[in-house]
């Protein structure tokens, strides 16, 4: 498996191996805003044409509808005849002018692609609906979490006759519903005093919490923690009983499964892909609107003394494993293999159906790739780029 990313504050330059034999490319893209990198389409071309060939690339997989970076590879895969699957992690609206352009661009981007993933059928409703797709090229393959990295301690938690903690651990966005949470807090810390709140992450809203916690006087009820590391999550989740999530839109969120892991209660707005992340017993969903989150969170606050850490973590072990999205991922990789390459023309003819003027701007952006593909192929050819090692093949020889 090759990954090709962009540089990381510069932290993270050129190649290096992960485990396992990953190798990961880090190519030199200006980061434009929060590690988003600028659209360059063709002067990336010649870079991407070089890994390809010089590690014998079969499939491209790309992630992210807002990651240009993927939509260049996949025009630039398409373009040498190279498969293409595509998996969506998100969710978007149909009226706003960014959702409008955002939709536009996947409609150019996926036309051409092989297969698609999603990773709830509400987020598979959403993206047929967006980029005018056959529902039958698309598949749900829900995300995991690695339940042997958050595995519940008790003994972290205080006990819930003296204080019940709610976990809150996001963006500290709009999206997330930050502003919801800024209703919600006082009100159920006016309920409960026992009651106190961590919050991890950091965002633009955080001034609105820090606002909020100095409005209401309540210093000794909430803790910031500012941004998480990824590896000190799990540690923050032990802490708690319950998990409140507020967000606005999620096609699925991952943050529910690590809480249910490390045997938090969940309460979550209903919205996108929350309801078929876990059943009933295990998530408490409400509306996503301040007065229905209280009486949720309210509920929920007496099942405390009922829930079991462990057990719950065990159900969470027999739902979820990344191991069976990586067989469920390949079986879509060994279909799309399968798939015959299709012809210039029939590609531009499918692109041409996009729209009376998108068609003929979508048509003259692959045509020129595919000009400049053949100028590449005649410039620097083939064979002259030097083929990869396996680095498997290289860890066997030491160990011999």
């Amino acid at each position: 498996v090759v990954l090709i990313t962009g540089t990381y504050a510069g932290h993270r330059q050129g190649v290096r191996y992960m485990t396992n034999g990953l190798k990961v490319y880090y190519c030199p893209q200006m980061a434009v805003l929060d590690q988003v990198a600028a659209p360059l389409l063709y002067p990336f071309f010649p870079l991407f044409r070089n890994i390809v060939i010089r590690e014998e690339i079969d499939i491209v997989h790309g992630h992210q509808s807002t990651s240009p970076l993927a939509h260049e590879c996949i025009l630039h895969a398409r373009t040498m005849g190279i498969k293409v699957v595509y998996t969506d992690h998100s969710l978007f609206g149909f009226g706003d002018s960014p959702a409008i352009n955002i939709n536009k661009i996947m409609k150019f981007s996926l036309t051409d692609v092989n297969h698609l993933i999603c990773v709830s059928h509400t987020s598979k409703e959403n993206l047929v609906l967006r980029a005018y797709l056959d529902p039958r090229s698309v598949s749900v393959i829900p995300n995991a979490v690695d339940t042997t990295q958050f595995v519940p301690d008790p003994s972290k938690a205080p006990d819930f006759r003296d204080r019940i903690n709610v976990i809150i651990i996001s963006r500290l966005v709009y999206r997330k519903g930050i502003d919801l949470a800024v209703e919600v807090i006082p009100e159920i810390c006016r309920r409960f005093p026992k009651v106190y709140f961590i919050i991890g992450g950091d965002g633009p809203k955080k001034l609105m919490l820090e606002e909020m916690r100095e409005r209401c006087q309540l210093h000794d009820r909430i803790e910031l923690l500012g941004a998480v590391p990824h590896n000190e999550v799990r540690n923050v989740l032990v802490r708690g009983h319950i998990f409140l999530n507020c967000s606005l839109t999620e096609a699925f969120c991952i943050a529910i499964l690590e809480a249910v892991s490390c045997g938090l209660y969940v309460v979550s707005t209903r919205v996108g892909g929350v309801p078929e992340v876990m059943p009933e017993d295990m998530i408490s969903t409400d509306e996503p609107n301040a007065p229905a989150l209280i009486e949720a969170l309210s509920d929920a606050i007496p099942k405390v003394e009922s829930i079991d850490p462990i057990a719950l973590h065990n159900r969470v072990k027999m739902m979820y494993s990344w191991h069976n999205v990586a067989e469920r991922t390949e079986l879509v990789y060994d279909k799309v293999s399968q798939i015959k390459d299709q012809s210039l023309i029939s590609r531009l003819k499918r692109y041409y159906d996009c729209g009376p003027w998108a068609g003929k701007i979508f048509c003259s952006v692959v045509a020129v790739d595919y000009l400049f593909w053949r100028f590449l192929e005649w410039y620097y050819p083939r064979e002259f780029v030097d083929r990869a090692e396996d680095c498997r093949l290289l860890i066997n020889r030491e160990i011999s």
